[in-house]
């Protein structure tokens, strides 16, 4: 590890001991590749604990230090992570955990997020998720929700005993909610760039009329409302099926990113070609944060399926 980062790294974490007040084993550092940081070095501060539950927000430093060699002052980065810490509301995150055993009470707070499967093995060792090819479809529940975005927890699986209910049937409903919260919309590139105020193409009404789509080789942007998490909307209940009317084709799906999927008509790219493309696009312009994958995958109307046609690289 680079010494300077080190520093930073140490010299933060002193900071947030100070202000807070927290004892020494309430903030820990955690490489990359280690328990809770798959995807990058993390900063994690305990912010409650109550009834053997604990609340911990894990903070990329990363990122941190980069702005802190652009010329941020370490008191002013502290002071950045204190403030986003401090919009957690705690009452509220222990009022909806104590819910957890009752299925009833929590079940409108269940949504899906998307995860790397291979990357994110042992944040995943207790949650409730599916696979298909390399992406884990993941439970998880709303806490509280700012402008800043959603606070929330995954789910252990060991709800899913307490429930008595199928995995499948919780992850399908929960599938349905996360498109109440965030419905799924299709972006113009054109658009998105001219219009600060575009807010996408809602093609999932049909009273609305027939959608203009692109059929160019860059494929359709699939995202959602607050496009943050968007990737997800691809398996949501009926939106699959909906764009493969409007192509008339079988697709294909090129995950750029957690945040949006470039749907592709099947008759016009090859598969080949696209992870060449989905590679490069991955490696130039996605946040490593954001990664989710580089294999291609196939919604196949005839099944109302989807599968992953990349050779399992493992």
């Amino acid at each position: 590890m680079n010494k300077d980062y080190e520093k930073f790294i140490g010299e933060l974490r002193l900071f947030l001991l100070k202000e807070t007040g927290y004892t020494e084993d309430k903030i820990y550092f955690r490489e990359k590749g280690e328990e809770m940081a798959a995807n990058g070095d993390r900063l994690f501060v305990v912010c409650a604990e109550a009834d053997g539950m604990s609340e911990i927000c894990g903070v990329h430093v990363r990122e941190l230090f980069e702005d802190h060699e652009r010329g941020k002052s370490l008191e002013e980065l502290g002071m950045r992570v204190l403030t986003e810490l401090r919009k957690v509301d705690h009452a509220q995150f222990f009022e909806k955990t104590k819910n957890l055993t009752d299925y009833g009470m929590i079940k409108n707070d269940l949504f899906i997020r998307l995860l790397n499967l291979n990357r994110n093995k042992n944040e995943l060792k207790h949650a409730v998720y599916r696979c298909i090819g390399d992406i884990a479809v993941v439970l998880y529940m709303k806490i509280a929700e700012s402008a800043g975005g959603i606070t929330s927890m995954k789910i252990r699986k060991e709800y899913l005993e307490e429930w008595g209910i199928s995995r499948e049937k919780i992850l399908d409903e929960a599938l349905e909610n996360t498109m109440k919260m965030t419905p799924p919309r299709i972006y113009c590139w054109e658009k998105l760039i001219f219009d600060p105020e575009y807010a996408g193409e809602d093609f999932m009404n049909k009273e609305n009329g027939e959608v203009e789509i692109s059929r160019k080789s860059l494929g359709i942007c699939l995202s959602t409302t607050k496009r943050t998490n968007g990737a997800a909307a691809i398996f949501m209940p009926g939106v699959a099926k909906r764009m493969a009317e409007l192509l008339g084709q079988d697709l294909y799906l090129a995950f750029t990113s957690v945040h949006e999927v470039m749907v592709h008509d099947a008759r016009q790219v090859y598969p080949e070609e696209l992870e060449d493309v989905v590679s490069e696009t991955v490696k130039e312009t996605t946040p490593e944060d954001d990664f989710l994958s580089i294999r291609i995958y196939r919604y196949c109307r005839s099944t109302d399926s989807i599968i992953c046609v990349s050779e399992d690289e493992d």
